[in-house]
């Protein structure tokens, strides 16, 4: 499998419908975040160039109703998942 820029995940992405990264069509490629080198099921946004991640804070919720979440700092490592 060659890394072709295809195959590369953007520098910055969201799961939220809202923002300006958000990207469904290469969120329905399966995105995985390494993150610190340890594996993140829990990641709402990301960005490598920044160096920093954004998690769900538990079931906590703003006055909008939206998570809240917390803003990571470390080293970021966004891959597509092989398909099954």
């Amino acid at each position: 499998m060659s890394d072709t820029p295809a195959d590369t995940p953007p520098d910055r992405l969201s799961t939220d419908p809202r923002s300006p990264y958000y990207n469904a069509a290469v969120l329905e490629r399966d995105v995985g975040i390494r993150f610190k080198g340890v594996e993140r099921t829990n990641v709402e946004e990301y960005c490598v160039s920044e160096g920093w991640v954004r998690v769900s804070a538990g079931p906590a919720k703003d006055r909008y109703g939206n998570p809240m979440t917390i803003k990571l700092t470390g080293m970021v490592e966004p891959y597509f998942r092989p398909r099954q």
